[in-house]
């Protein structure tokens, strides 16, 4: 049997951070309302483990439009790409980042650019003209912003030892990304197969169930509505990061208001060229048959089974909420 440890790696600087959450995490409740609030805990923590390089990205764009004074000598573009390369250095560094997730991160961050630099010619959205490093009318620090979206993927499949049932064909999702991400060049020119393209993802995901370790149990959810989820939380970034003027659409030029919520349909396919990418480096696994708690059919609650002993449940159950050797 396949333990916790054997299928997911932290990096050295994780597990000096792991041991203290350890200590905390394992001396709460197994059972009951407590344990309960343990997995909701240890969620949170993950997802903000996980979110590290996004949410500092945000930090520092939210900072600089409260407080980067206007008369510096560095162009405010200038300071938050400066500020970018450091969280990337850093992470990496830090060895919060394994140079084999850099590799999916620096591709996010190809990606990302080769689109903004399209996108801004076209209009669909604008920097302000500040500062020297950049790319015709697209400041650097834009890459960084899609190679938050990778860092944030590629962790939260290793935090979370993520397992797939039914998980498409990976030709067939490559094939899908690679529609989606031409339509987001071509409906400026011909007809938008955006919807089109949703209900092709539908199809092809919509069997596939995703499941996931918290802390104690594994959890099983569809794999669209995992989807939709991080697609509405990059939403409520994009909106923060669009009311610091880190950029702005062409609705917002006389004054902010909130991003579109149609706009969640972009984000949503974003996801499945994101999914396709860490797939380079993490091939997505089916679950071990091994007798791993489980979400139970009949009452939906979980619970380990009867017949595995203490010793076995060190093995399927870790006491914290990222994995350790």
């Amino acid at each position: 049997m396949r333990t916790p440890s054997e299928s997911t790696d932290l990096t050295s600087g994780e597990r000096a951070i792991d041991a203290r959450v350890r200590a905390v995490l394992a001396r709460l409740p197994r059972r009951g309302p407590l344990a309960w609030l343990t997995e909701f805990l240890a969620f949170g923590l993950k997802q903000a483990w996980a979110c590290v390089f996004g949410g500092a990205m945000l930090a520092v764009i939210m900072a600089a439009h409260l407080w980067y004074p206007e008369d510096a000598a560095l162009a405010r573009n200038d300071a938050l790409t400066v500020a970018a390369v450091a969280i990337q250095v850093v992470m990496v560094a830090g060895r919060l980042e394994t140079l084999r997730e850099l590799r999916v991160v620096l591709l996010f961050h190809l990606v990302g650019t080769a689109m903004e630099l399209f996108k801004t010619d076209v209009g669909s959205w604008s920097y302000a003209p500040d500062g020297v490093l950049r790319i015709g009318a697209v400041p650097l620090f834009t890459g960084f912003m899609y190679a938050a979206v990778g860092s944030y993927m590629v962790r939260v499949h290793r935090l979370f030892d993520l397992r797939f049932v039914r998980y498409p064909k990976r030709w067939a999702t490559a094939v899908l990304a690679v529609a989606i991400y031409v339509n987001f060049f071509t409906n400026h020119y011909v007809w938008d197969a955006r919807w089109v393209l949703v209900a092709v993802v539908v199809l092809v995901f919509g069997r596939c169930v995703m499941q996931f370790r918290v802390f104690r149990f594994r959890w099983r959810m569809p794999l669209l509505l995992a989807f939709l989820l991080v697609a509405f939380f990059i939403w409520l970034a994009e909106n923060i990061a669009t009311w610091s003027n880190a950029w702005l659409y062409p609705g917002q030029l006389d004054g902010w208001q909130p991003v579109s919520p149609a706009k969640l349909a972009s984000w949503f396919l974003l996801m499945i060229i994101s999914v396709v990418l860490v797939t380079w480096i993490s091939p997505p696994e089916p679950p071990d048959d091994d007798p791993s708690p489980r979400l139970a059919d009949d009452d939906r609650s979980p619970r380990p089974p009867d017949d595995v002993t203490a010793a076995d449940r060190r093995d399927v159950m870790p006491a914290a909420p990222i994995r350790t050797d």
